[in-house]
Order: structure tokens, then sequence, then C-alpha cells
């Protein structure tokens, strides 16, 4: 893409299926986007030049998603100030009750927004990332409220269709 403002990283390319929502999302918003796989334990050089990178390249905000350990978000929020939304990535041992205490749990001084395990938070962290870069940007605001109105519109037929069925 030609001017990618969101960095979607992912531990392994396992966690590919679990952030469809995540590009779904970021494509619909109209954001431009790069996606790769770095390893905060099997690749730590390429994660920490990855993030003192980052801003240099004109990425605005940076989606580290991962599993397990999870380590990847707070490696990457150790080495630049802009802002990093982890994702936790479920796991088959814990649920992903491992991913998003290792993602959330981050000392004072480093932050990581963390959304939720699973397909919501990965479709919250691409939203999270707009509402963060449309502080400064009036047209994905505009894009947002759209998006948000979608949302509300489709819950309102979805009450509808519920009514008819159940009401007659």
């Amino acid at each position: 893409m030609a001017n990618p403002r969101v960095a979607v990283l992912m531990g392994s390319d396992s966690d590919l299926p679990k952030l469809e929502g995540t590009f779904n999302t970021l494509r619909e918003l109209g954001l431009e986007f790069t996606a790769d796989v770095i390893s905060a334990h099997r690749t730590p050089a390429a994660a920490h030049a990855f993030a003192a990178g980052a801003e240099e390249k004109g990425y605005e905000v940076i989606i580290a998603a991962a599993g397990g350990a999870a380590h990847l978000a707070g490696v990457l929020a150790s080495q630049t100030t802009l802002p990093i939304i982890g994702v936790p990535i479920p796991t088959s041992n814990l649920g992903g009750l491992d991913s998003l205490l290792s993602t959330v749990q981050m000392p004072g001084g480093v932050p990581v927004a963390t959304v939720g395990v699973g397909s919501g938070g990965a479709k919250n962290a691409a939203v999270l990332a707009a509402q963060i870069i449309a502080v400064g940007d009036p047209d994905l605001r505009a894009r947002l409220k759209a998006f948000k109105e979608k949302q509300a519109d489709e819950v309102a037929e979805k009450s509808r269709r519920l009514k008819e069925k159940v009401e007659g």
C-alpha cells in the first residue's frame, strides 16, 4: 500500500485467521496498513528495529497480536512513542487468558492499549486505531461516524426482524 498509517504485526503466521476482523475493518474504514510477522522471542532484534523506525516510515499506530507469552506489544512499546494496541490471541491451553494478562500487564511508563481476546478484540483494535488517527483527520472521523451509524442500523434491523418473528 502507498502510505500505510497502521502496522499490523503478529507473533506468528498462525495468528492470521484471528486477525481477519482487524484487516476487514481497516479496509472498511479506508485505512491503509501493512502486515508482518515479527516475534518478540524469536526475532527480538527485528521487533526492536521495526518499532524504532516505525514513526520515520509514517506509521501512526501499531497493532500487535500475539498469543501465549504475548510479549510482542510490550517489546514494541518499549522502543517507540507511537500508540501500540495489543490484541491477545486465544490459546488452546488457557483460552487466551494468558495472552490477555501478558498484554495488559505492562510496567508504568510503557503503555499498551489492550483489546479483548478473540474476534471482537481484533475488530476493536482496528476501530481504536482509526479513532486515534481520526483525532487529526476529519475525513476519517466522518468515516468512523458512518461506520458506527451502520452498526446501529444493523442492530435496529435485527430488532425489527426479531419482533416480527416472535410477535408475529
